[in-house]
This record gives structure tokens, sequence and C-alpha cells, in this order.
């Protein structure tokens, strides 16, 4: 149920407290002659960005890891909703009362997040924002907000109040005081810019992760048939739930255990379910498997507002995804897990995602 890593590895150490991968990778003296590893951390995006590389020179590996860092740092300026000098700031305040032209990039994200959000009927949802503050995950004390103010708060909550105009790429909001957080799949979409860089500039074996939300394997270490990768469990962090293997592939998870409070012995998760205004119950954590990680970012919080039922079927809609739900059982600090992935699913040859046995 909850295996230890056969091997220790400093890295893996070194970042439990924030990440919910705990990453083995070969010692130093077992990496092949002529390659060298390179390891860099950066905080971006209220987490820590980590860039595992191997490659001929350590100096050139240093040099690429900084120059995806960057390309980071310029997505957290524009896209952070704490920044009020960003874009989305700058779309937050305007457009209730105009349309506001988008940058292309960022324009297409938030056409992805709301395809995402039509799919899903509103599970997944980048108008949370005023949620968020109403329950005090954002920047704010914890608490259950009284029914009339979550009432009010819900009318400047919903993805269909965002009008976009692919021609003119501009985007307005129907009512005032709606926000976009784009939490949800910014971190993910991160990851794979980083990537795109790191594969431009011929590096071909990276572990690219973003705190405790996304994961993506390009190629894998040296001799190794891809990266290993330990999720953690739902209950305590310095255990091992799961151990996967990943090669070309991506990762993301969602877990109740990231921000919560505790009121009179209930549990209240930040992981809020959009369509209701309140915290979503009976899941622990959900954990998906995607080409991309900007996917598996988005449908790992989409999986975990819907439950496994409604998601299985919400799963056809996208290729060589895979699932893996963590719901509790009657026993204390117990759960079980629940298995699905698309109806079409085949993985490119040299790709791995899948349960390590």
């Amino acid at each position: 149920m909850n295996p230890e890593p056969d091997v220790v590895c400093p890295a893996a150490i070194r970042f439990s407290a924030i990440l919910i991968f705990l990453y083995c990778l070969p010692a130093q003296g077992q990496v092949e002659d002529k390659l060298v590893r390179h390891e860099a951390s950066h905080d971006a995006m209220g987490t820590v960005f980590t860039i595992v590389s191997y490659g001929r020179e350590a100096r050139f590996l240093a040099q690429v890891a900084n120059e995806a860092f960057d390309e980071i740092d310029s997505l957290d300026a524009q896209m952070s909703h704490y920044k009020v000098e960003s874009e989305l700031s700058r779309i937050n305040r305007r457009a209730a009362h105009e349309p506001v032209l988008v940058e292309p990039r960022l324009f297409a994200l938030i056409a992805k997040a709301l395809r995402f959000s039509q799919e899903s009927e509103g599970a997944f949802d980048i108008t949370v924002g005023p949620l968020m503050k109403a329950w005090g995950f954002f920047r704010g004390v914890a608490r259950v907000p009284p029914r009339g103010e979550l009432a009010r708060v819900m009318k400047r909550v919903g993805y269909r109040h965002i009008q976009l105009d692919d021609k003119q790429r501009t985007i307005r909001f129907a009512v005032d005081g709606l926000e976009l957080d784009l939490g949800g799949i910014a971190k993910g979409y991160a990851v794979d810019r980083a990537v795109d860089i790191l594969r431009a500039n011929g590096v071909n074996s990276a572990l690219v992760s973003s705190g405790a939300s996304s994961i993506y394997a390009l190629g894998a270490p040296p001799g190794e048939r891809a990266w290993r990768v330990n999720l953690r469990d739902p209950f305590e962090k310095q255990k091992v739930a799961d151990v996967v293997r990943l090669k070309d592939y991506s990762l993301s998870v969602s877990g109740s255990y990231e921000k919560f409070f505790t009121l009179k012995g209930r549990r209240y998760s930040h992981i809020l379910d959009p369509r209701t205004g309140r915290p979503v119950q009976g899941v622990l954590m959900t954990t998906v498997f995607a080409p991309r990680a900007l996917d598996s970012d988005a449908l790992s919080t989409t999986f975990f507002v819907m439950g496994a039922q409604r998601a299985r079927a919400l799963l056809a809609n996208y290729p060589n995804v895979s699932l893996l739900v963590y719901e509790p059982t009657p026993a204390p600090r117990s759960f079980r897990r629940i298995r699905a992935q698309s109806t079409e699913f085949t993985l490119p040859p040299e790709s791995v995602a899948e349960l390590e046995r």
C-alpha cells in the first residue's frame, strides 16, 4: 500500500515538503560516461519549479535551465492575479466595462480553459477567484461564508459570463466583479513551455516539475527506461501511495491535503466546486497522465470536482489520458484507488506512463 523508495535521493529529501512527487534519480556514479547531471530550482507562480537534466556540459545545461526559468517568470508576470501590474489583473479590472485586447498566447490559453469548462459543464472554471476569497483561501483567514454571502458571490462566478471575440482577440465580462484565476492550468502550461525550450536546445533527458502540481518527463535518465516518480500518500506526505514510470509524458495531481481547514470536526479543502460554491467532498486525490502538462493540470482539478463516476464519461473526450482517483474508505486514514482511461488510448512508441507493479 505504501512502499518505500528503493533509492534514497538527496533531491527527493530536500523537496519533500513542497513536492507531491518524490522522484529518484541515479546516483552520480551511476551516470553514463561523459554525461553530467544538473539540477536547479526557481521560485515562481507561488511554488518551486525544479529542472533536473542530463547532458554533456554542466554549464550548457545550466544556461538552458535559466532560459526555461526566465520563460516561467515571464508567464508569471503576465498571468498572476496577485500582481496588480500583470496582464491578467488588467483584464480583471477592465473587462466588465469594455472589450480588452489580449496577447495571442494568453488568449489561446483562456480559450482552452473555456473549452474545459464547457466540456465538463462547469466542473473546471477559471472564474472561481471570488469564491476562493469568500472561503479565505486567497490571502485571507479560512472561514465558512454565510449562505447569503455565498449566494451573492455566486452571481459573480461562471465561465458563461466570459465573452471571447476570436476575430478581434478581445475578452469581455458580462457581469461586474468577475475575476479570472488561471491557477488550475497555468503551472502545467508553464511546465510545457519549459519543456519546449529544453527540446529546442537539444536536451533530451530532463524532469520538469512545478511544485505540488505538475511534472513532465522528457526522455529518460541515462541507462533507465523511464523516470521513476513516487506519488505521496493522501494522508501522510512521507509515505508513498504509488510509484509510476514516466517518459515523454506528463502527470498532474490535485489533492485535498494541499490547503484545507477543519471546523467543528468537518474538513474543508481549497478545491471548490464552481457549480455549488462549496469545497469538494469525498475525494482525496486525483492523478492524471496526459501528453501535455496543460491538459493533465486542468483535468486533475476537473476530475477531482466531478468524482470518479462522472470522470469516466468525460474521459471519452480526451484521447491518451489515464486517471487515478483516490477516495476515502470507512477505515481511518485509508483509501481506495479507482482507475480509468480514455476509450482511445495509444501511447506513442517511445512514451511510458504506467504504474510500477
